[in-house]
């Protein structure tokens, strides 16, 4: 597909005004779909509602989004999306756009239906995923993640909300969605915006600092961690709690959640959720990492079995990688792990 977009300095991408032309649609959505009236999926400025087609037949999954939210016109942003979708159009590893519909208050997004929903509710049900059932999940996200970060693009939102399940769960493929808070990294340009889920968001964007593909790893390791227990390793009692631990890295593996999760990706998580960007692994490094693709050879850098990480002393990759000549953990205390909350909201 000819990509008719184009990046910015605001870390959006742009479609020029021809392709939008033919791209989106004026007509009723309801003359070419049957739209179910109550949503399937919501979040803060969108619903998801099926579609089944009248001719075909075919059911479809259409995300309706407010055009203005908070008095601010949100249509860049929407069509960002939609320039994100239209680039990974050949990626296996992430949800297909059929059309695009807009009326004076919303843009729909009519995209490939995912019989087996979220992720999210297969980790509610079982309390997280047994260890090789992990690693398989953990493999299709990096690989749709590897996609974007080729073409210089951070998810910003990777949660188990956000990874759909085109058939039922175990024997599924698992693809990617929601792209509306995505961000192109450009050389030379620092993207700098308040973006994410709190249980799974950097610590760099709580400090305002520049957001980078490295900003996706923390969220790979968060999202390991949940799927092993069933559990966030940050959120506490208040929104103000959780930035806080992930500020200081307050990650510990409690025995009753951990006992008979191998080293191997005990390491992987840590190796993903250091405070400095640089000492994170990149994506292709966690796809080659031992846990995900079976070797032997962590060991040296795997520490004493131990709930807490404070002496913990990174591998010698990774202080090559950022400079470090130890840890790249803060010092911190033991901090309780609170069962995950569902919080779709953007940080503001």
């Amino acid at each position: 597909m000819k990509n008719t977009s184009n990046k910015t300095n605001s870390g959006l991408l742009f479609i020029d005004e021809e392709t939008l032309k033919s791209l989106i649609k004026y007509e009723p959505i309801t003359d070419v779909y049957d739209v179910e009236h109550t949503p399937f999926a919501r979040g803060k400025f969108a619903a998801v509602r099926r579609l089944v087609h009248k001719v075909t037949g075919v059911a479809y999954a259409g995300k309706f989004i407010r055009k203005r939210r908070r008095s601010m016109d949100q249509r860049q942003e929407i069509l960002h999306e939609v320039a994100v979708l239209r680039l990974a159009d050949k990626a296996t590893r992430i949800v297909k756009l059929l059309e695009v519909y807009e009326t004076p208050t919303e843009m729909a997004l009519v995209l490939e239906l995912a019989a087996g929903g979220e992720l999210q509710r297969v980790v509610d049900l079982q309390d997280g995923l047994e260890e090789a059932e992990a690693i398989e999940v953990m493999k299709q996200v990096l690989e749709a993640l590897s996609f974007l970060h080729e073409q210089n693009i951070a998810h910003l939102d990777l949660k188990p909300q956000n990874m759909l399940l085109m058939r039922d769960y175990p024997d599924t493929d698992i693809v990617l969605c929601d792209f509306g808070i995505s961000r192109v990294i450009q050389d030379g340009v620092e993207v700098r915006e308040i973006l994410g889920t709190p249980d799974y968001v950097a610590p760099e964007v709580l400090s305002y600092e520049p957001i980078s593909l490295a900003t996706d790893v923390w969220s790979v390791g968060v999202l390991a961690y949940v799927l092993l227990s069933g559990y966030s390793p940050f959120a506490g009692d208040t929104k103000q709690q959780t930035f806080c631990n992930i500020s200081q890295c307050a990650l510990t593996f409690p025995t009753e959640l951990f006992d008979g999760v191998s080293p191997q990706a005990i390491h992987f998580i840590r190796s993903t959720l250091t405070t400095d960007p640089r000492c994170r692994m990149s994506v292709q490094e966690c796809l080659c990492h031992p846990w995900l693709n079976g070797t032997i050879g962590v060991s040296t850098c795997v520490p004493p079995t131990s709930t807490n990480v404070t002496q913990y002393q990174l591998c010698l990759t990774c202080c090559t990688k950022c400079g470090s000549t130890g840890s790249c953990h803060h010092d911190i205390t033991s901090s309780p792990v609170v069962e995950i909350t569902h919080d779709r909201g953007i940080i503001c």
